[in-house]
């Protein structure tokens, strides 16, 4: 008698053409991922030769009971670390049947933002510092954590080892590997200052791959803690007190800040992103506010100010930066549960597109 781990890893290459290929889309909360998975007659690999698809939009809050398709258009592929052999994700958006995007639907203006010929031509690179919690399933307390107690204070758990320094590395590093099976840019994982939380890295990716990627790499790890039945969140500060709480830390560059006289463009680019704190700190994720307090790692969330190595500022520029001229810098405001896509693309839309008037006053503290 087979038993239902042979029958999950069954290789459907020794007996079928087909493939199975697993939709994933952005729910209507904003961070909860969905999915469901068809038999497609062979292997595919360009989305836009992938069918569309459509779900019941009623039952994850993006459409009415009266009305509630809504249409499934296939953005990229991934290969699949779950089935592996040659099934894949398919990272999706989503529409109104007469090809609307719907409100949840955030890809849509980020592509668009993308798609300008001055943001093209500018090559944008990302790179996402996604911080994240392990909660223990029954109790949503940290995992490691004495229930309804706490450990010793921060100090000896950021990018430490034993085992009562660490807990979740076996998730944390199926998790890794998974996204390096899948075709994601994961560029590095570690512990974080709070214990039981935890950091993976996407990119450099350019445009809007980067919050495609990072979809589906929150996608992985959903599954993978489901299947170890722990529980991810990514509530920007999940414990209150004196405890870190969890961002997405988004660095970022273009062609002109990568190139000699770079730290100069920088520096104007910043400036602008002081200019419209209040727009970005609306769009970087809810319950910001409980993280952004002035402590812990991060500046207060009414103030904006820059500087280099500072990593209580808004925005940080790295010595290696700072030395050479040139490269990138971190904008250290975005929560944990922020959207890529909107992150990404106001970023670039404040720094490329958007040029102040004289009345919006002073620009960012300089450092």
């Amino acid at each position: 008698m087979a038993l239902l781990s042979d029958l999950i890893n069954l290789d459907l290459s020794d007996c079928t053409e087909k493939i199975i290929a697993e939709y994933i889309w952005v729910g209507g909360s904003g961070m909860d991922v969905r999915s469901k998975a068809r038999t497609l007659s062979g292997p595919v690999d360009d989305p836009s030769k992938l069918p569309k698809w459509n779900f019941d939009g009623s039952s994850t809050g993006q459409a009415p009971g009266d009305d509630s398709e809504v249409i499934l258009c296939p953005r990229a592929i991934f290969r699949d670390p779950f089935r592996k052999g040659k099934n894949i994700l398919v990272m999706c958006d989503c529409y109104e049947p007469n090809g609307k995007p719907i409100p949840s639907n955030k890809r849509h203006g980020a592509a668009t933002i993308f798609s300008h010929p001055d943001v093209k031509a500018e090559e944008p690179w990302f790179g996402i510092e996604q911080e994240y919690t392990l909660l223990q399933k029954d109790t949503n307390w940290p995992l490691g954590w004495p229930l309804g107690g706490y450990p010793g204070p921060q100090g000896p758990y950021y990018c430490a080892a034993g085992a009562d320094k660490s807990y979740g590395r076996e998730i944390v590093d199926a998790h890794y590997k998974a996204c390096l099976y899948a075709g994601i840019d994961i560029s590095g994982i570690n512990g974080e200052v709070m214990p039981g939380q935890w950091e993976f890295q996407v990119g450099p990716a350019v445009g809007v791959s980067a919050g495609d990627q990072l979809w589906v790499a929150r996608y992985i790890l959903e599954r993978i803690t489901e299947i170890a039945g722990v529980v991810v969140s990514f509530d920007p500060k999940p414990i209150p007190g004196d405890w870190n709480g969890a961002g997405a830390h988004t660095n970022y560059s273009t062609k002109s800040m990568r190139s000699d006289g770079g730290y100069e463009v920088i520096k104007k680019a910043i400036s602008k992103l002081g200019l419209r704190h209040r727009e970005h700190i609306a769009a970087y994720g809810d319950g910001n506010e409980r993280r952004l307090t002035g402590r812990h790692e991060t500046a207060d969330i009414n103030t904006f100010i820059w500087g280099v190595a500072n990593r209580g500022a808004s925005v940080r520029v790295g010595r290696d930066t700072e030395k050479e001229g040139k490269g990138y810098f971190e904008d250290r405001r975005p929560a944990s549960n922020m959207d890529p896509y909107v992150v990404t693309s106001l970023i670039a839309e404040t720094t490329i597109l958007w040029e102040p008037s004289h009345s919006n006053g002073k620009g960012a503290a300089a450092p």
